[in-house]
């Protein structure tokens, strides 16, 4: 740099002192076109010397900019502990490697959840089979396709101490986590099929729906008698507030399976991005196999994430207590979704309806990233699979340090 360039460069520091602004402001007064194209020119020069150059080993800030985003809905409950350690572990972030941007979005229940899938403003989503349903029909079997499961069981009515049987409901308040969601409906058609009078407003016994939190409070206080909720909120109302289990939910089904969450992708992004969805699929299968292999890690990371979405972790016993009730799994357990919709027809959460359910899952490219990990063309579980080389103890460790946002 020239001694002049030097000199006119502390010249242009020094105009922003404050002692010299009022000499700016008055040389209007005296303004000469020449000095003022010279002074302009030094200015574009300094800003030329200042601007940094891109690393080239780094990716510039357009390039991360111009990146597709993937947009990841999940609540924070335990059923969802495929995409909370999915996140916490920075799976998700790993197997979309620099090809896209994950973006996430935490939901209290389906309905909400749905949505944001319908609007565009979602792209793939962990959820329950009845906002599923509602999504799927109300699209005329165009919006989503299922593309894996991810939990079954996991989920309970619990009740205050003295209710013994499905009777003495009668006049209570219960408590599910929305409307429309997949408990708030397990809960209607067990009430009506106990003989209950079940209405959305009136009935003999009366449904609120409300946040899982929230219910939490409303237990302690006697607003409501009980709840359908999903773990971890079965144990914590069991623990921290003297609830007891009054029906298991895997009670009531076939070999005590059904399926709670899974993952739904809207089908124009899933469609238009098949690199991604299998990227996706790797990650889910990723944490599905550090669940298996390693629940204590897997357990950890939950309550981490969950601690990071409500300021609140579960207590590491809590989560210890609720994991047997449930199994993770890639199975999208298609039959009890048939009875889901059966079910939310009968209590009128979902008009009667003729379109065929088999379109709405698209179990292709599942099927296509399990057999790369050694199983039987058409299988749908990750029992006796090999490890992927992502999830071996010594990367799985480094992983654990990667906490997407």
């Amino acid at each position: 740099m020239t001694p002049q360039l030097n000199a006119m460069r502390r010249n242009a520091r020094g105009l922003n002192r404050p002692d010299r602004m009022s000499v700016i402001q008055d040389s209007r007064l005296d303004y000469n076109p020449q000095m003022h194209a010279r002074f302009l020119t030094v200015l574009c020069l300094l800003a030329a010397c200042a601007s940094p150059t891109p690393d080239a080993g780094q990716p510039s800030t357009s390039s991360v900019a111009e990146r597709p985003k993937v947009r990841l809905g999940f609540f924070p409950n335990l059923t969802h502990a495929p995409a909370l350690v999915g996140v916490e572990l920075g799976l998700f972030e790993r197997a979309l490697d620099s090809k896209a941007t994950l973006e996430t979005r935490v939901f209290n229940a389906g309905p909400s959840t749905v949505e944001a899938i319908l609007s565009g403003a979602l792209d793939v989503a962990y959820i329950g089979p009845n906002p599923t349903l509602n999504a799927y029909l109300r699209s005329r079997g165009e919006a989503v396709r299922v593309i894996a499961g991810a939990s079954s069981g996991g989920a309970a009515l619990v009740v205050a101490p003295g209710i013994e049987k499905s009777a003495d409901l009668v006049g209570k308040v219960l408590a599910s986590p929305q409307l429309g969601g997949t408990q708030d409906v397990a809960l209607r058609i067990w009430l009506t099929q106990q003989g209950h009078k079940v209405a959305l407003q009136g009935g003999d016994v009366q449904i609120l729906p409300q946040e899982n939190a929230q219910t939490l409070e409303t237990f302690r206080t006697g607003k409501v008698a009980g709840a359908w909720v999903p773990e971890p909120w079965v144990s914590r109302l069991v623990r921290d507030a003297g609830a007891k289990v009054l029906v298991d939910e895997r009670t009531l089904w076939p070999g005590g399976r059904f399926v709670t969450t899974h993952i739904i992708a809207r089908t124009a992004w899933l469609e238009a991005n098949p690199d991604l969805v299998d990227r996706l699929l790797d990650a889910h299968l990723d944490a599905l196999q550090v669940i298996e292999r390693e629940p204590a890690k897997a357990r950890e990371a939950v309550s981490a994430r969950i601690g990071k979405i409500t300021g609140q972790p579960i207590p590491l016993p809590l989560l210890e207590a609720a994991w047997p009730n449930l199994e993770f799994t890639v199975d999208p357990i298609q039959e009890s979704l048939r009875v889901s919709a059966e079910n939310a027809v009968a209590v009128g959460l979902l008009k009667p309806f003729t379109i065929p359910l088999d379109g709405l899952y698209a179990l292709a490219p599942l099927r296509a990233r399990l057999a790369a990990r050694g199983r039987p063309e058409g299988a749908l579980s990750l029992s006796e699979s090999p490890a992927p080389a992502s999830v071996l103890p010594e990367t799985a460790s480094a992983a654990a340090g990667a906490t997407a946002p």
